[in-house]
């Protein structure tokens, strides 16, 4: 998957608002409503805060990815928020999270989302490439971080 195809400078932002998981996730949607990139906020909150129920998104090394599956979109979506303070997101090492990376897909469709989730988990995996990311200070930038040389990571 070629994140370039998924993400644009309107579905990255700097500087996340939010002191909660739950206004992370209502900012990154925002995001996504702001770029019409969904059709349905409401059901789209639902579909992630669904997830978030089973088991937190929060991953480790400062990363959520909070996601969902929803037939308010039709091909997968994505948008990533960079906080500049830590956020507490029930994450698997109990540290804050930073890097937000939200994605939804349509509920009929799962290869994409599970290449999606399976290609950031990696990318991120590098300590450098998350560095990186909290040092930018452009969406440009992030895009150019995320889509070099993913497959070296």
């Amino acid at each position: 998957m070629n994140l370039k195809t998924v993400l644009t400078k309107d579905t990255i932002s700097l500087n996340i608002p939010g002191d909660t998981k739950e206004e992370i996730i209502n900012n990154l949607l925002d995001m996504l409503v702001k770029a019409g990139k969904i059709k349905d906020r409401k059901a789209a909150f639902e579909a992630v805060m669904d997830r978030e129920k089973k088991m937190s998104t929060g991953m480790k090394h400062g990363i959520a990815i909070p996601h969902g599956k929803t037939d308010t979109v039709t091909d997968l979506v994505a948008c990533i928020g960079v906080s500049e303070k830590p956020v507490d997101f029930d994450s698997l090492d109990h540290e804050p999270c930073r890097i937000f990376i939200m994605t939804l897909s349509p509920t009929d469709k799962t290869g994409p989302h599970l290449q999606f989730l399976a290609e950031v988990s990696l990318l991120f995996k590098s300590a450098d490439k998350r560095d990186q990311i909290l040092a930018t200070k452009s969406p440009e930038a992030i895009l150019e971080i995320l889509t070099t040389d993913n497959r070296a990571v």
